[in-house]
Parts: C-alpha cells; structure tokens; sequence
C-alpha cells in the first residue's frame, strides 16, 4: 500500500489559501486546508489509516461498505473529529451530525451543502435502484471562493440543474453503479465545472470521457488515480 505522503495530489489556490487535494483512491479524498484534514469516505482497502494524518472532519456519503467503513474510520478520527453524514450512516456511526439533501452547514469554518445523490437507471435485480433517492449525499464544499463538488454515488440526476457555481467537480464513473462516461460528460455540461475529477471509476475507461468532452472548452479534465 502506498505510504500516505506518496499519493498523487492536486494544489489549488484559492483567495484564503492552498487547497491541498491527495487521491487516495476509489471515492476516497483527503483535503488539507488552512492546517485543516477532511478525510472523505475513508476506505481501507485505498489507504493504511492507521498510518494516515487524523481527520479534523471526516464526510461519509452514504452506509455503502467502500464508503462507510467502521474500521478505516476509527483509525482516523479522534474525539475533537466531526464527522458529517447520511441519516442511515447515523444508525452506525455515533456522534456525527446528519446533513438532509438539500442541508446547509459550516463545520470548522467550512461551509457545507449536502445534496442529491442516487440512481434513476442503474438499478439491482429486483429492480431496487443501487443508491434509492433521498439516501445518499454528495457535499458541495466552500474554500475561500472556490466551490468543490463530490457528487458522491450518483447518476447524472436533474438535480445538477441546480448547482451553481462549481469549480471542482469530482463525478463517479462505477459500472454499473453509478455514471456511464456519457453521463458524466452530460453531468459535466450541466454543471460546467472548471476542473473535472472523473473518480470512483473502477475498471471505466476514462479515455472514452475525454473523447466526450473533447469539444467543451471551460472544462479542464484531470485523470488522477481514483480507480
């Protein structure tokens, strides 16, 4: 397992200072800001979390196993963490604060905007959606002026319509779980996002979103290892 401090990561200046982003993996995210770590859906199979930097916020999804995991999260979290999650997330997890679709917080300074994620095509054998609507979270965070997207398990729902303002968007691209590389690239012309983080992408091949995308100037794709 790659040591914590060899991951691939992303600087983003904003107008209060670094935004450090460190792909870990899957749909797993450490931001570091302003001396700040949050740890997004902690996986232990992407990272040795008894290894990794302790979390002063960690965000769960949803209650999916890669995305809630106990063990991954009793390693990174301490007793001053907060920890922001799903309704369901919260029968496991004590001591978090549940975000409803559509909630808005500021946790540690940063702001916070849970909101929909869910499928409307993939769906398992018994016709059960793999994410129900009203589940599962994406989070919509605030650094100084730019505003990060991670759509969490989702397709490319009509909700998107109402996301303003992204300058980082991070869409999962899972087969069959989530997007195909056509839903992200029409999630990617909804939001118009600067940066694109195609993420949780398994075994998708993200060339093919580069194809899609290859007309649609304002949107710069960065393939980082997320699978």
């Amino acid at each position: 397992m790659v040591p914590h401090d060899q991951y691939e990561t992303d600087v983003i200046k904003t107008s209060a200072g670094d935004l450090k982003i460190t792909f870990l993996g899957h749909g797993t995210l450490m931001l570091t800001f302003r001396g700040k770590r949050i740890h997004i859906d902690p996986f232990s199979r992407v990272a040795d979390y008894s290894k990794m930097p302790k979390a002063d916020v960690i965000l769960i999804t949803h209650e999916h196993r890669d995305h809630l995991d106990p063990d991954a999260l009793a390693n990174v979290r301490t007793g001053e963490t907060k920890v922001v999650l799903t309704e369901t997330c919260a029968k496991e997890v004590e001591g978090g604060t549940v975000m409803q679709n559509g909630d808005v917080s500021t946790v540690l300074g940063v702001p916070i905007e849970a909101v929909p994620a869910y499928n409307l095509v993939h769906k398992r054998e018994s016709g059960e959606p793999f994410h129900p609507k009203g589940v599962g979270n994406g989070y919509i965070l605030t650094f100084g002026d730019k505003r990060v997207y991670v759509a969490g398990d989702t397709e490319n729902i009509p909700e998107m319509k109402d996301l303003q303002g992204i300058d980082l968007a991070f869409l999962p691209m899972n087969l069959p779980y989530t997007m195909t590389p056509e839903m992200v690239a029409d999630a990617a012309k909804t939001i118009q996002p600067k940066i694109l983080y195609p993420y949780h992408y398994g075994d998708t091949d993200t060339s093919k979103i580069l194809e899609l995308l290859s007309g649609e100037e304002g949107i710069e794709i960065r393939i980082r290892n997320m699978a």
